[in-house]
């Protein structure tokens, strides 16, 4: 495994992959988002079935040439050599990713290919839910953000520019944590800070502060690499 690799974890809604691309960006390092690829084997799985075990899923995955390739500083899922694109954020493969990123056959597949991807990186920042804990525990930097559902429930209305009231937030929140529960309690890979992370809550955090704290984090990890200043 890469030495170079800093693992942020969280649950859905904290703003692991907003925040690791920025701060993949502040390192010059690679951004590998490990949720697109799930998304990517989901929207895949849709489009030739609508049922499917997670042999089947994998086994596709390889058939169709799923794949990451890197893309202006970070890694995007493409089927042969073409990117999937906005697709992966449509709210049916939204209402599925949970379920597949569950099954233990795509579980190996995903951590595979995130694996290979990061081995000739030279350095990747990786978001997820079990990044720390699974796909890279030797990484060198080990994040785990975290915030009240309110609060994620409201960055989520923010980012989609939905109209918040009361009985929206509300079902958004109960969605989060419901998701919350069902990531926590899974068999495999369940999510949980893994050991040695720093936990951040970002509940009153400005984005840039959030960010800024991870890169004053990694000066301490990664000596060799020359950083600017932390955006402030």
């Amino acid at each position: 495994m890469p030495a170079d690799v800093i693992a942020i974890d969280g649950p859905a809604g904290s703003g692991k992959s907003t925040t690791a691309r920025a701060v993949a960006q502040a390192l010059g390092f690679a951004h590998l988002d490990s949720g697109a690829l799930y998304r990517a084997v989901t929207w895949l799985g849709l489009r030739m079935r609508s049922e499917f075990t997670g042999r089947q899923l994998a086994e596709l995955a390889r058939e169709q040439h799923l794949g990451l390739v890197r893309d202006d500083g970070s890694f995007v899922p493409v089927l042969g050599k073409e990117p999937i694109g906005e697709v992966l954020r449509s709210p049916e493969v939204t209402r599925r990713v949970s379920a597949v990123a569950a099954l233990p056959e795509v579980r190996d597949w995903v951590n595979r290919q995130l694996r290979e991807a990061a081995a000739g990186a030279g350095g990747v920042v990786s978001d997820g839910r079990d990044i720390g804990t699974v796909v890279f525990p030797e990484a060198r930097l080990k994040v785990f953000l975290t915030a009240s559902p309110e609060e994620r429930a409201r960055r989520r209305f923010r980012e989609t520019g939905e109209a918040e009231n009361a009985r929206a937030l509300r079902r958004m929140v109960e969605d989060l944590e419901a998701r919350d529960r069902a990531d926590s309690e899974r068999a495999v890979a369940p999510l949980r800070p893994a050991e040695g992370a720093v936990r951040l809550d970002t509940g009153g955090l400005r984005f840039e502060e959030q960010v800024g704290r991870i890169v004053v984090l990694a000066r301490k990890a990664f000596p060799q690499v020359d950083l600017q200043d932390p955006p402030v």
